[in-house]
């Protein structure tokens, strides 16, 4: 095969499900994931040759395990496994492997691994750092962006937290009832971050990742499974639900960001809106409401719109003035300065959106909305400047391209204005 970007696809999807396995064999973190890069780099040698295993979690697992199995007894001098050409083998062993997979033992590996990272013992920004590096696989470069900080600061601060958990001796098994509710809020967080990631990129070519997108959709139906009266579990599934109903309609045919207001509507995953409808009426009924159930809302104003120019803004400003007041951030106050746009102008919009300059002077999309209520203004200057920060901060080659087409215009109605 020459294209091998299946690899990729194959690694990033198994990922969680093997180290996992990985880490509930040998209970320590570090050899789990020796083990499973060990496995990854073997797959690279192999798949390419061999094509793909029936099943790459199993293979990954089987590999993953006999490697350190092969390191333990090579430094207690005891006799090495075969050779790789009979660890890797992807016949009945992998049959077995993966058989194995969907019983009992295996089933809940991939959230044992999740309380794992979000024990208490560590701080909360490095419960969820962690979980993202270890369970997602995202890179250092990826998490330091959706944090909003620099990538020394978030190797440090994953480094400390594989340290703090293997000082502290943490047990490898999935929580009890008590524990595992209070540890519940910083996996959901997790999850919202991880389908963030996919949803809209950090880096790399690709804007949109979908098999992070449809991870984070997995797990968090994972915890809804196990905490089914929780309005907020219940507002994550179906706030992603609902966001990753547009993914088809996100990008044109060259792979250029596509607007809500210009999306083909058709498009939609309606399957999964009336899925995401269905969990949110459930959550609503429990009079709970928290930040993921509002967010929900606010998407299932935009899903319940005909046309973009149906969508019920002053709704949308409604809630997110709500959502201000749960849980105050500069971005929920930035996403609210667009539904203010739509009901009072870009005047009233400017205003909400300049007090939040130092707060959000790394952050892409303040520049960005920042240019484009500028231009509506006729302040061409100072857009043009902010769309160049913005190019400057974009994480990806659509985002940048995006704010490329606003300063084409922008250049263009200046070419008009010297002919006239």
């Amino acid at each position: 095969m020459s294209d091998l970007s299946w690899i990729d696809a194959a690694i990033t999807g198994a990922r969680p499900q093997a180290v996992a396995a990985l880490l509930r064999y040998f209970r320590n973190l570090e050899t789990a994931e020796e083990a499973f890069q060990e496995a990854c780099l073997r797959a690279l040698q192999k798949w390419p040759v061999n094509g793909p295993p029936r099943d790459p979690a199993a293979w990954l697992i089987l590999v993953g395990r006999n490697f350190a199995l092969d390191e333990a007894r090579k430094r207690s001098k005891q006799q090495a496994l075969p050779d790789e050409e009979v660890l890797s083998d992807t016949g009945d062993a992998e049959t077995a492997m993966a058989d194995r997979l969907d019983s009992e033992d295996y089933r809940d590996d991939v959230l044992r691994l999740l309380f794992v990272c979000c024990h208490p013992d560590l701080p909360a920004t490095q419960q969820i750092a962690l979980a993202l590096r270890i369970v997602s696989g995202l890179s250092v470069p990826e998490i330091a962006r959706a944090f909003l900080v620099g990538e020394a600061a978030m190797e440090q601060r994953i480094t400390r937290a594989k340290r703090r958990i293997s000082q502290a001796d943490v047990p490898f098994e999935t929580p009890g009832a008590v524990e595992r509710a209070e540890r519940l809020s910083t996996v959901a967080a997790m999850i919202y971050l991880l389908f963030n990631e996919g949803y809209s990129a950090s880096g790399g070519e690709l804007h949109i990742r979908e098999p992070l997108c449809e991870e984070a959709i997995r797990l968090s139906r994972l915890l809804l499974r196990l905490f089914r009266g929780d309005p907020e579990i219940l507002g994550l599934n179906a706030l992603l639900l609902l966001q990753h109903a547009r993914a088809p309609a996100r990008l044109d045919a060259e792979q250029n960001i596509v607007l809500m207001d210009d999306q083909d509507r058709r498009l939609w995953r309606r399957e999964l809106i009336a899925e995401a409808f269905a969990l949110l009426d459930k959550a609503v009924r429990l009079q709970q409401p928290g930040p993921y159930q509002i967010q929900a809302a606010i998407a299932a104003v935009h899903a319940r719109a005909p046309r973009s120019e149906d969508t019920n803004w002053n709704e949308i400003d409604r809630l997110y003035a709500l959502l201000e007041t749960i849980q105050p951030s500069p971005v929920v106050t930035l996403n609210r300065a667009v539904a203010v746009m739509k009901c009072e102008g870009p005047e009233a919009a400017l205003a909400m959106v300049e007090p939040l300059e130092s707060a959000l002077s790394s952050y892409f999309h303040f520049h960005g909305l920042r240019g484009g209520l500028l231009m509506q203004l006729n302040r061409n200057d100072e857009a043009r400047v902010a769309f160049d920060k913005a190019i400057s901060l974009a994480n990806t080659a659509a985002e940048a391209a995006h704010i490329r087409t606003h300063l084409d215009k922008l250049a263009a109605e200046g070419k008009k204005r010297q002919a006239h």
